[in-house]
Order: C-alpha cells, then sequence, then structure tokens
C-alpha cells in the first residue's frame, strides 16, 4: 500500500523517537552518515510533539518502540537478531523487549475459531477459558477437548491484525528506502532485505497453521530426545488463525522458587538446555530461535518443554559441518585449523593472509580461554568471530547471525539457573558427537551412499540418455577423426558405471 499514510507513519515515529531520547541512541549506535542525521531531526525535532510519550520507566529505545506499537516490537525482535546492523549494544537492548499487550475479548476469540473452523466452541471443547496469555499477534486459552476432556492450548489471532501489520511493514519499507537514498553507505547493510526478512517472518506468524507445522516437524525431530518435550498438535482443530496444542503442565524456566520447590536439579537443566540446543542445530539443522525463559518450561517429570514456535532457525549440512569444526578448533585451541575451515568454505576471500587471520583468530580465543569457566561465554566468542571475519571480508550470514543471538539467549537461560556453569564442558560433548558422525571416514562413506541413491534414482534415465548422446555426436560430427565421437559417451557409461558401483556398494552396506 504505498500512499501519504507512509510519510505520516515516519513522521510519528520520528517523533516519538526524538520525544523519547532514543533518537541520539540510535543515530549513535547506527554511526549514522550526516546526511541521515539531519534527516532524523527534520522529521523529529519539529513534530516531537506528535510523538507517543511511552513509559518513562523504559529506557530510550524500548519505551520509543513499545509506544509505537505491535509491529514495532516485532521488528525490535528481529533487529536484535542483527547486531551487523544494529550494533551490538542496541541488539542487546532490544532483546529485553516485551512481546505483551492487554488481552482481547473472549467471545471474539470464540468466534474468531468459530469462523476458521466452521464448528461451534461449545461442541469443540468442554471448557473454554478467559485468555491466560496475550501478545501482539496472537493470545492463548486453556480449554478441555469435549471428545476426551484433554486439556489443551488454544492460541487465537488477535482480530484485524493482519491488516494493522500491513499498514505498518509498508512504512518500514518506505522508510528503508528513504535510508537507502540519503545515505548510499547504509546500503551495504542491505535496509531493504532486513525489512523483507521481517516481512516474511511476520507473514508466517499471520499463518498459524505455519507455526503448527512447525512445532509438528520439531517434535518428530526430537521425539527421541529424553528430558525435552514438545506439545502435539491437533492438526482437526486447527486452522489460519487458530491452532491447538497439547497442554504443558510445569513451572516456568524463570521461576527459580518453584523449581528449587518442585526438587529438581538446576545445574542439570543449565547443561540440558545448552545441549539441547546444540544437538538440535548441529544434528537437525532446525532449532527452535526464540529459547528464551517465557518459552520454556520444566515438568513435573523434569523435562524442558518447548513452547512458541513461531520462530525457528534451518541450517544446512555444510553449515553444520563448518560450524562444529569451528567450535571445536576453539575449543581445541587449534586456531590455525579454524582459519583453513573459513577459507575452505569460503567464507573469507582466498586473496586473504590465512596466517594473519589465524593470529586475528587467537586474539580472539585466548582472552576469553584465559577467563574462569563460569564467565566464558560461546556467545560472546561467536560475536568477536564476526567482528574479525567482517575485517577479513567475509559477507554477512544471516542464519550464522541468528544462531549466534539464540546462543547468546540460551547461555544466558543455562546462566541464570546455574551461574557458575562452564559453557566448554557442557558443550564439549554434544559437537564431538556430532563430529564423529560427520566428519571422517564415516561421514565420508556416508556421504558416498548419498551420492549413490541420488545417482541411481536416474537409472531408468540412462539408455535413453547414451542412445541420445551417440546420435547427437553422430550428427554433429562428420569429419574423419571418428575415434573423438566416442570420448564424451565413454565418460558418460564410465561415469554411470561408477554410479552403479556406488549403488551396490551402499546396498551392501546399508
Amino acid at each position: 500500500m504505498r500512499g501519504p499514510h507512509n510519510i505520516w507513519r515516519l513522521i510519528r515515529t520520528a517523533g516519538t523517537f526524538e520525544r523519547t531520547g532514543a533518537m541520539d541512541v540510535v543515530l549513535d549506535q547506527l554511526d549514522a552518515p550526516r546526511e541521515l542525521r539531519i534527516a532524523a531531526r527534520i522529521l523529529g525535532w519539529p513534530f516531537r510533539w506528535l510523538g507517543y510519550e511511552g513509559d518513562p520507566n523504559l529506557p530510550p529505545v524500548t519505551r520509543a518502540i513499545t509506544a509505537l506499537g505491535p509491529s514495532y516490537v516485532k521488528l525490535g525482535q528481529i533487529l536484535s537478531t542483527r547486531p551487523d546492523f544494529v550494533g551490538g549494544d542496541l541488539a542487546l537492548q532490544l532483546r529485553v523487549l516485551q512481546d505483551k499487550l492487554p488481552p482481547f475479548p473472549t467471545d471474539q476469540a470464540r468466534a474468531m475459531i468459530e469462523r476458521d473452523l466452521e464448528v461451534p466452541v461449545d461442541v469443540l471443547f468442554s471448557e473454554f477459558s478467559e485468555p491466560v496469555a496475550a501478545a501482539s499477534i496472537a493470545q492463548v486459552h486453556m480449554a478441555r477437548l469435549a471428545s476426551d476432556n484433554r486439556k489443551v492450548a488454544v492460541k487465537v489471532l488477535r482480530p484485524g491484525i493482519a491488516k494493522a501489520f500491513q499498514k505498518d511493514i509498508d512504512a518500514f519499507y518506505f522508510g528503508a528506502r528513504v535510508i537507502e537514498f540519503l545515505s548510499p553507505t547504509a546500503r551495504r547493510l542491505r535496509p531493504m532485505d532486513v525489512i523483507q526478512h521481517f516481512d516474511m517472518t511476520v507473514q508466517q506468524e499471520l499463518d498459524l497453521r505455519t507455526e503448527a507445522a512447525a512445532a509438528g516437524e520439531f517434535k518428530a525431530n526430537t521425539a527421541r530426545d529424553d528430558g525435552f518435550n514438545v506439545p502435539g498438535v491437533e492438526w482437526g482443530l486447527s486452522g489460519r488463525a487458530v491452532m491447538t496444542l497439547d497442554w504443558a503442565e510445569g513451572s516456568q524456566m524463570a521461576d527459580l522458587a518453584a523449581i528449587d520447590a518442585a526438587g529438581h536439579d538446576r545445574a542439570a537443566l543449565a547443561d540440558r538446555v545448552l545441549q539441547m540446543f546444540l544437538r538440535h542445530a548441529l544434528r537437525d539443522g532446525y532449532f527452535h530461535a526464540d529459547m528464551h525463559q517465557g518459552n520454556l518450561k520444566v515438568a513435573p517429570n523434569g523435562d524442558i518443554v518447548a513452547l512458541d514456535f513461531g520462530i525457528m532457525g534451518r541450517l544446512d549440512e555444510y553449515t553444520r559441518r563448518v560450524y562444529a569444526e569451528i567450535l571445536m578448533g576453539f575449543i581445541r585451541k587449534d586456531y590455525r585449523r579454524v582459519a583453513e575451515v573459513h577459507f575452505e568454505a569460503g567464507y573469507v576471500p582466498a586473496d586473504r593472509d590465512i596466517d594473519q587471520f589465524a593470529q586475528a583468530l587467537r586474539a580472539v580465543g585466548e582472552p576469553i580461554f584465559g577467563m574462569d569457566a563460569s564467565r566464558i561465554s560461546m556467545g560472546r566468542l561467536l560475536a568477536y568471530l564476526f567482528e574479525v571475519t567482517e575485517r577479513f571480508g567475509m559477507e554477512t550470514r544471516t542464519e550464522l547471525i541468528l544462531l549466534q543471538r539464540t546462543m547468546v539467549v540460551v547461555e544466558g537461560v543455562a546462566r541464570t539457573l546455574n551461574p557458575h556453569m562452564n559453557i566448554w564442558q557442557a558443550a564439549g560433548p554434544e559437537v564431538e558427537r556430532y563430529i564423529a558422525g560427520n566428519l571422517g571416514p564415516r561421514a565420508v562413506i556416508k556421504d558416498l551412499m548419498r551420492t549413490a541413491q541420488v545417482l541411481a534414482r536416474f537409472g531408468p534415465h540412462l539408455p535413453q540418455a547414451v542412445e541420445d548422446a551417440l546420435r547427437g555426436k553422430d550428427r554433429a560430427d562428420p569429419s574423419p577423426r571418428r575415434n573423438a565421437r566416442w570420448v564424451g559417451p565413454a565418460w558418460f557409461v564410465a561415469g554411470m558405471g561408477a554410479t552403479l558401483a556406488g549403488t551396490l556398494l551402499a546396498g551392501w552396506l546399508g
């Protein structure tokens, strides 16, 4: 939607940041160029009276964002995962944004359910409570199924939330274009890409079928992880605006008194939180990217229960191997190997000096390893690592930044449970387990088997492909050098022979 509302929203945003004192903080953190600072003042200072006052008890940036509403809170949460864009200090401030709003009436929630599922609420549920939690996009009700009286959690989108978000997202795109126009140097940070990522994330959260699918995939991946649980999805009671999950009993991870009263071992829980995150990221390449204390519970039996699957992260298999080798290289203080991995992966341009890069990595690792075990931070290590790699020309990799941000959050949760935990001691076994199964001879055999299986699927096409290749060569090469025409097909057939051998090997090993 293009229109005057974009300019009006931008003016009101600037006025709010000026009125709350957040403007100076943001401009300084972004190291904004002169042109952008002038434009911000023009939009902000004369119109500060149009800005929202916000809660004076909050820090300036969180005060301004919270006052501007749900879309801005969500954007702030997304930007907290991009310290490369907003700076480390501002990213840290944005992480404390609370995505909480007053609930909307239960009658409206019941109407949303009936419209989406096309069945009266009283037919589906024998009991349906008032809201037990409310956020910017949806709220949660406790209910009991009419079929078996089982307790479930029913998440319902806010009425009209999609339209409200779309209006603000359009203004965000407009603002990103203004930034790119006024500040060519800011284009390297790709403001339009940041807003596009935010847009995609929000669109997924506005369709609860996507979150239900994420919960289902995550539960399937973690089904055999002892001590970790994901609520099951009630697919028949889920749709675009409604998602129904098994009810999760237990204590909030932030409620240390309740955890202690239940007799749970906090040190063991701290280790398990970190280990499960690494296991899911490395083994599955699919991890919960919003593992703060509000999204985690401790069940009565001691299991960790994950909730809210709106933000999930993915890593392809190659990236997982690179990440594991980097972590293990730091754990072993093998900085040369860490440098080699970056070059092999193409993260750092080949024309850079590998010895200088290894030396820079040592400057990152040694101070951290010199700390007391309780102060060592893997998240801090990754943050310093990204600073060094950026100096050596590594381009921003969004998936690794999301991983690093989640690592920081998970470490925070773990240290709240056990302030004296040794991060490396807890992480080491998971990283070593992954490397043992995915690097070295066993990994080579597994890769060959998978390659052979993929190539074997083309078997039915081989006779016709060879025949077409031979006929094509005959027609295209009338010269007397007849033997040359067989070179291509010969290599082709040899390759297929290797494929067949690989297939037989795969069958024998399998």
